[in-house]
């Protein structure tokens, strides 16, 4: 899921910088941003045949926040214990890494539609785990 009322642009915030850069109309350009993102995978695959560079790149980038000490944040899966109002459940979540790893997952704040889709989300995983 994508977290519009938080994406921003050297700090400004999103539909802010969109409305000074002239564009208007930005907001139906969202939904085929997201699909553009989310299906990514498979256009690397399509031309690389395999999406294993992506993921070394990463993995390095995770890497090199532990061993830099950079407290980084990063959107990486972490182990959620009341976070968003989710427990018992490891998500892709904002999350500050160090060099011991996850430091601290941050609460940053969702729109109503927001917290809905990750609730949504968290109950498709809880599904998918329960029947491993």
């Amino acid at each position: 899921m994508a977290v519009w009322s938080n994406a921003n642009v050297n700090s400004v915030p999103l539909n802010e910088f969109c409305e000074l850069c002239g564009y208007k109309e930005h907001r139906p350009n969202r939904q085929r941003l997201y699909e553009k993102v989310k299906n990514s995978a498979y256009r690397i695959i399509e031309k690389k045949g395999a999406t294993y560079y992506g993921i070394a790149l990463a993995v390095r980038r995770i890497c090199e926040c532990i061993v830099r000490d950079e407290h980084s944040i990063l959107p990486v899966s972490s182990l959620i214990q009341g976070h968003f109002g989710l427990s018992d459940l490891c998500m892709s979540v904002p999350t500050i890494v160090g060099n011991k790893g996850v430091e601290r997952i941050l609460d940053i704040n969702l729109n109503q539609d927001e917290q809905m889709e990750l609730e949504r989300s968290a109950s498709e995983l809880k599904k998918v785990l329960a029947e491993i």
